[in-house]
Parts: structure tokens; sequence; C-alpha cells
């Protein structure tokens, strides 16, 4: 491609999608709070997430979602479910799903049992050293149990620190593309009907990013704020220059950034 010539790959990210495994989730027993953290961490790196799931503890629907997203999105992030319990049973489903061998580890079992005390490396605790044949390890500095990477799935704890923990290990890792960024305005009395029109078509003449309008409810005042988020921190802060403008010829008076909660 000659150097004047521009490249369509230049913006071009690659994707991820995060699948959260768990009844608990599901029952409203646990809060979630590792979505968040991964989407903004991904973005952050340029592996925007496009999809989240959340899929119970159903040994076929595991399969069936890891081999459907595997091959829809550059990487795959799961969470959930590679502990010692009978409904832990991530790490089997992702060996089925490719069709690996589930079996011991030998990094992950001779680490866990060292240590464990004569007779505490029990077959429940055995589970947590058995993985995907050709997987590997995920560590972290919190629990002696590893997470794990096999193809472009990475298999993770739900516990949320230790998600964390193995996260902060495996980012370096990860080939992302051009980081995700963002700018914002916020207006207190403004309303998503009065500023409808005129964002459509502030949207329209950026389609390359993601313009969004979010009301917020505040004990100081209601209002909307406006975020744009894409790799062009030119086209991002042009965007938010005319929502700014826009804000101010409604009436309202304009704040950069975003509300506080």
């Amino acid at each position: 491609m000659p150097d004047d010539e521009p490249n369509p790959m230049a913006n071009f990210n690659p994707t991820s999608c995060v699948v959260v495994i768990g009844n608990e989730v599901l029952s409203g027993r646990t809060q979630d709070a590792n979505i968040r953290f991964l989407a903004a961490k991904l973005g952050a790196i340029g592996l925007p997430v496009r999809e989240v799931r959340v899929i119970p503890d159903i040994a076929e629907t595991i399969v069936a979602t890891i081999n459907e997203v595997r091959a829809k999105f550059d990487e795959v992030f799961t969470t959930g479910g590679i502990g010692p319990t009978h409904d832990d049973i991530t790490s089997e489903c992702i060996a089925a799903a490719f069709g690996v061998p589930w079996e011991p580890h030998p990094e992950a079992w001779s680490r866990m049992a060292a240590a464990y005390k004569p007779g505490e490396f029990n077959a429940a605790r055995q589970r947590m050293g058995t993985m995907p044949r050709g997987a590997e390890l995920i560590n972290n500095h919190i629990s002696i149990a590893p997470g794990f990477s096999i193809g472009n799935v990475h298999v993770m704890a739900g516990v949320p620190a230790i998600m964390r923990a193995m996260f902060d290990t495996l980012a370096p890792t990860l080939k992302g593309g051009k980081p995700i960024l963002s700018r914002a305005v916020y207006s207190h009395g403004l309303a998503e009907g009065l500023i409808a029109e005129g964002l459509t078509a502030v949207q329209q003449r950026f389609p390359q990013l993601d313009l969004g309008s979010y009301p917020f409810y505040r004990p100081t005042g209601n209002g909307v704020a406006i975020v744009a988020k894409g790799t062009s921190e030119a086209d991002a802060e042009a965007a938010v220059a005319e929502v700014t403008q826009l804000i101010a010829k409604l009436g309202k008076i304009p704040i950069q950034g975003e509300p506080a909660e």
C-alpha cells in the first residue's frame, strides 16, 4: 500500500467477549462485579468487549456458548466455575469444547499438592488442578489455584479479587489494538428528549464513534451525560465539542467530564 493512501485497518481493533458462568448470578444470589472491570481494562488495551453472556452451570450450555463465542470473537474471557465444588464445571466443559482431555495439569497439580498438608489435597481440591490438555496457567498472587488459557479462551475465577489478580497477570500477554478513549460532557436539567435529535446528527457525522446518552439522577439534580468513545482522541473531542455547543443552544450549562456518582 502506498504511504500516502489511508490504511483501512488503522482503526481496526480485535474484539472480545465476556462469559459469566454461574447459577448464583442468574438467580440474583450474587451480583456480578467483574463485567465492568473487564470492560474497562480490555477497552484500555484495545480489546473492546462487544458482547457479554451470563449463563448457568449447565455443561451443554457452557460448551455450546464457548464454541460459539470463541469462533466469533478474537478473545474470550470467562469468570466463575473453577472452584472445588460439584457445580464448578467450567474447566471440564472448556476441555469438552476444545475436544481435548480434562486431566491433571502437571505444574498446577504439583504446586497445589505442595501447598496443602498431607492428606488435605483431596479430590475436591484436585479438581482445581485439573484442566484441559495444553492449557497455559494464569497465576495470581491471592490464590494458589490458577486460572488458565487455551486457544483464545481465558478462564478465570468468579471471586472479584482473585479474578482481578489473574487478569493483572494475563493482561501483558494479550495483543490488543488502539486503546478505546472516552470523552464526556453533561448538564443538569437536560432531558434526553430535548437533545436526541441533535445527538443523532452528531453521531451521523462521527460514525466511527460510539456516542451514548446516559440520564442520571442525583440528590443535587437530574440530567444527562453524553459520552463519546472510540480509538481517535481527536474525533472524540470534536464530537463532544459539538455536543457542548448543542447543550448550550438548548439553554443548559454544559460541564465537561461525567457527573460524580
